[in-house]
């Protein structure tokens, strides 16, 4: 009788074993879908860069390994505190807000925003980092709208993060704004426009909460 032939030597490869879920710390990125797709089961692709191995192991063994890698035990928490603004101005005929929004380099959309230096206070960077962000000097801190806490993961490091967020309004129509360098992208949005394209929900929120104190005159 023929003996059953097993998956590896028939050129099958083996039960592939999922990776960890890896906890993603950063403000998640505001869906765009109400219903999403089921999920497709996705190849798993072994890293590029493993440790060079002295002793020869099988590719599905340097594979499970690499996947159930122990991750490094967080050995400090660091707090970032750090301020921005969402800035706007009217439209030319008056009936509509626009809103101020940059480009970062993974792409997202979100608004002018920096770390607190030493002697700042929040609603000092708020300014700086507008006018460094967008080129715009002549911008007027109106109010304070809130703040947002996020933390994300870096190296062995917790990062707490803290940004107060002031509603700015630009004062000069005719000023245009100049990103930086690393930024793929920098204009004015309408409104609607602006909460369609911004990737954090809590910014949306405090999009807008500016809306209405707009439309009421209140700051």
């Amino acid at each position: 009788m023929q003996k059953p032939v097993s998956r590896r030597a028939a050129g099958q490869s083996p039960n592939r074993v999922q990776p960890h879920k890896v906890a993603n710390y950063a403000i998640s990125p505001r869906a765009k879908v109400s219903n999403a797709e089921p999920t497709r089961p996705r190849t798993l692709k072994v890293p590029e860069a493993l440790p060079t191995e002295q002793i020869k192991e099988s590719p599905f063994k340097k594979l499970t390994s690499a996947v159930f890698r122990k991750k490094t035990a967080i050995q400090e928490i660091v707090r970032e505190p750090t301020s921005g603004g969402i800035v706007f101005r009217l439209s030319q005929d008056g009936k509509d807000i626009e809103i101020l929004l940059i480009q970062d380099s993974k792409g997202r959309w979100t608004i002018p925003k920096g770390h607190i230096e030493p002697g700042e206070t929040a609603k000092m960077t708020a300014r700086r980092e507008i006018e460094e962000e967008t080129g715009l000097k002549k911008v007027n801190v109106l109010t304070w709208l809130g703040k947002i806490h996020f933390k994300y993961r870096r190296l062995d490091k917790l990062v707490l993060m803290t940004t107060q967020i002031y509603l700015v309004q630009a004062l000069d129509a005719h000023e245009m704004p100049t990103g930086e360098k690393w930024m793929k992208g920098i204009r004015w949005f309408s409104f609607a426009d602006a909460l369609d394209a911004i990737e954090y929900e809590d910014i949306e929120k405090l999009m807008l909460i500016a809306k209405r104190r707009i439309r009421a005159g209140d700051y």
